[in-house]
């Protein structure tokens, strides 16, 4: 690969889409980045902005103009809200982005999934990607997501080839998200241990789930005719999902414990039965779509069961079909994480 491939970076100026967008000019790629929120230090390095979101559809059509591959990383993220909003996003504007890809002859598409696609209930251990596609999830943010997962692997062609990865809880140095809402809320007092906090969870580094979406992209480089086959031909790439994590699934409870420990804070140590959570996240549930109020409620029925359950996956597909091997271990991600905050208290 070289600077002949262009690049089209959907919110490439967030957490993973930023990562992947260093790594690219890097590697002395032309990169364009369909976004919201600019980024005059990107664009003085040459980074063509387009500012818009994925709902103008005329305007996602016009960033595929001139792109071999696209990495789709933007998505509505959240535990509630009107499903419309959700599917606006997740959903209508990746059909644009697919639309777009097809009428400008963009090559690859790499999706940014997420494992939730395959939410049911249960406990997820060592799960792998034969796991079916969710149609029933009590929180829009999975469905809309596997709606559109389907659909972009369903649009794998001869000319435009498709994949999806699913990283699972992407945390590292400059996370804006995970960590800091669990410090936060452990701070304030309003985090408990769902369930019997046994509970095991993998996560992924920032640096492994970029190193996943380029790996993900040379697979797709070198087998551009390769066509989609069952589970279990390692011939194939295009057409498939695969989840990406570090491949160390951790007691999530004792890991957020250790953490807060590093930092001086006080561990968890309230608990709550999953049962208890579960009918509390579906009154909130209920008094946020009923009534006016702001923010995201505490606690849903999908949080609940994601805090108290298992949820680790299989690398093999990764492994065998991108070479995806985890290069940052969660103990030197972990070391780096708390050496980052420490140094930024105030």
């Amino acid at each position: 690969m070289g600077p002949s491939f262009s690049t089209l970076v959907t919110g490439g100026t967030g957490f993973l889409g930023r990562h992947l967008v260093e790594r690219l000019l890097a590697a002395g790629r032309h990169v364009t980045i369909l976004g919201r929120t600019p980024a005059p230090d990107l664009e003085r390095r040459g980074v063509r902005f387009i500012r818009a979101s994925l709902d103008d559809a005329s305007a996602v059509a016009a960033a595929c103009t001139g792109i071999d591959t696209i990495f789709h990383v933007a998505a509505k993220v959240g535990i509630s809200g009107p499903y419309q909003e959700f599917f606006k996003t997740n959903v209508l504007g990746t059909r644009a982005l697919l639309d777009g890809a097809r009428t400008h002859g963009v090559r690859r598409f790499i999706h940014t999934s997420t494992p939730s696609v395959v939410y049911n209930g249960q406990a997820l251990a060592d799960a792998d990607e034969s796991l079916p596609l969710t149609t029933d999830c009590p929180s829009p943010y999975p469905l809309t997501k596997a709606i559109a997962e389907r659909e972009v692997l369903a649009a794998n062609s001869p000319n435009l080839r498709t994949v999806a990865l699913r990283p699972h809880l992407i945390w590292g140095v400059g996370d804006p998200h995970l960590v800091p809402r669990v410090l936060a809320r452990a701070r304030a007092g309003r985090l408990r241990i769902v369930g019997d906090g046994k509970n095991k969870v993998d996560m992924v580094h920032v640096e492994n789930a970029t190193d996943a979406h380029l790996l993900a992209e040379r697979a797709l480089i070198a087998h551009p005719q390769d066509q989609f086959h069952p589970k279990g031909d390692s011939n194939s790439v295009a057409g498939r999902a695969y989840f990406i994590t570090n491949g160390e699934p951790v007691l999530l409870w004792d890991w957020i414990n250790a953490l807060l420990k590093a930092l001086g804070e006080s561990p968890i140590t309230r608990r709550l039965p999953l049962h208890t959570a579960a009918t509390i996240g579906a009154v909130c549930e209920t008094l946020w779509h009923t009534l006016p109020l702001r923010g995201e409620p505490p606690i849903t029925r999908f949080i609940a069961a994601e805090l108290a359950k298992d949820h680790w996956f299989n690398l093999g597909a990764a492994r065998r079909d991108l070479g995806y091997v985890p290069r940052i271990s969660m103990a030197a991600g972990t070391a780096a994480l708390v050496a980052s905050l420490r140094a930024s208290r105030p």
